[in-house]
């Protein structure tokens, strides 16, 4: 029988669900964490760090990863529970203060790639429900830690501890390096959020969400010196994908390299724009903010892959069943989906649009009205007709 939500009155509302079972303290505990760590940026350089379990054992990665998400197409729902599931045991620290017990064992666990048994004391007791409550964030259930110890070595890649332990490397080359020798995006990011690449006197924690907009930026800028000499791309093309009530299409239009994202939310009806010549940008792209890079990062993969160049306008329309976001990670897969099926050919930009415009629920007009490229795609005058 449908339930009326006691917060907005709509029959089984899902962004207001809130059904809590029994509860039992937690003070002790031990689970193999996915692995997971998380550096906040709340009160820098003074911030919270810590790592996050389940109080289970076994292959826990799909817990908290962007990539199984993605890969077994898992439901919104389904993953709001996986999060509730993990415990924030953290502590606060300077940035620098990496020398102490608890961030030895951090460090492990951000140094491998498989789930590592766990053991947790916390200094509170937090509460543990029978049932989920979609309402929380996805890192919701924190507390002060007391002791951490693993219960297992954990697994580490040859290539990730020769760049951890060569302190004579800049972060932005250990992080190419792990890129190229097919090292996760995601565990990279922990790495980098652990203080653990770079030159010595550099190292620090980095925030969690600063670190994932590094690497995408770090490594999408890198591709991108071969991409601007490569040759364009001789039609337009159209790719998309979805996901969790994320709509993307990427339009490709045969010129020199520059990006723009244009983002629309049907629920909020919040836009938000961000792009960038054939010149490098200057500044954050703070109105798309960290989906901007992954989003590029997507694109310069798939350049490089086919060894071309192009323009690129990356049309999101996040729908209402989008209801929580999940972070960075699941647009950057959903990005890189676009770029695994065959694209849309087209012979004129009209035609391109007229084809997106089936896809979306609102008229096209209000993203081309606002697009940069768009608006100079065309008017600049080929150095090959004077020759």
């Amino acid at each position: 029988m449908a339930k009326r939500c006691k917060t907005c009155g709509k029959y089984n509302c899902q962004e207001h669900e809130f059904f809590l079972g029994k509860t039992k303290l937690i003070k002790e505990f031990s689970g193999s964490s996915p692995p997971e760590i998380f550096v906040g940026r709340w009160n820098y350089p003074n911030v919270y760090v810590g790592v996050l379990s389940p109080d289970e054992y076994g292959n826990t990665q799909i817990l908290s990863s962007s990539e199984l998400w993605h890969q077994n197409k898992i439901p919104l729902s389904q993953i709001i529970e996986f999060r509730n599931k993990l415990i924030y045991g953290r502590t606060q620290s300077h940035i620098k203060k990496l020398k102490t017990k608890f961030f030895d064992i951090f460090k492990e666990i951000a140094m491998t790639h498989k789930s590592i048994a766990t053991e947790f004391k916390l200094k509170k007791p937090i509460k543990k429900y029978s049932e989920h409550d979609t309402r929380v964030p996805l890192i919701s259930r924190a507390a002060p830690i007391e002791k951490i110890r693993l219960q297992e070595n954990p697994k580490i890649k040859r290539k990730v501890d020769y760049l951890i332990n060569d302190t004579d490397v800049k972060s932005i080359i250990a992080i190419q390096e792990l890129e190229k020798a097919n090292i996760q995006t995601s565990n990279i990011i922990k790495l980098l959020s652990a203080g653990l690449l770079g030159l010595k006197k550099n190292r620090s924690l980095v925030p969690t969400r600063w670190s994932i907009t590094a690497v995408d930026d770090t490594i999408s800028k890198d591709k991108l010196k071969k991409i601007k000499q490569y040759p364009e791309i001789s039609e337009i093309q159209v790719f998309h994908a979805d996901y969790l009530g994320n709509y993307y299409n990427f339009i490709l239009l045969p010129e020199k390299y520059s990006f723009e994202v244009i983002e629309i939310s049907l629920k909020n009806f919040g836009i938000w724009s961000d792009y960038e010549s054939f010149f490098p940008r200057k500044k954050y792209a703070d109105s798309v903010t960290g989906a901007y890079y992954a989003n590029r990062l997507a694109l310069t993969e798939y350049l490089e892959k086919i060894k071309k160049q192009a323009q690129c306008l990356v049309i999101r329309e996040i729908r209402p069943e989008y209801y929580m976001p999940c972070g960075v990670g699941i647009l950057r897969e959903i990005s890189r989906e676009v770029f695994k099926h065959p694209p849309e050919k087209f012979n004129t930009i009209n035609e391109a649009l007229a084809k997106i415009q089936t896809r979306l629920k609102q008229p096209i007009i209000n993203y081309t009205s606002r697009s940069w490229l768009l608006k100079n795609f065309g008017k600049q005058t080929k150095l090959s007709l004077f020759t």
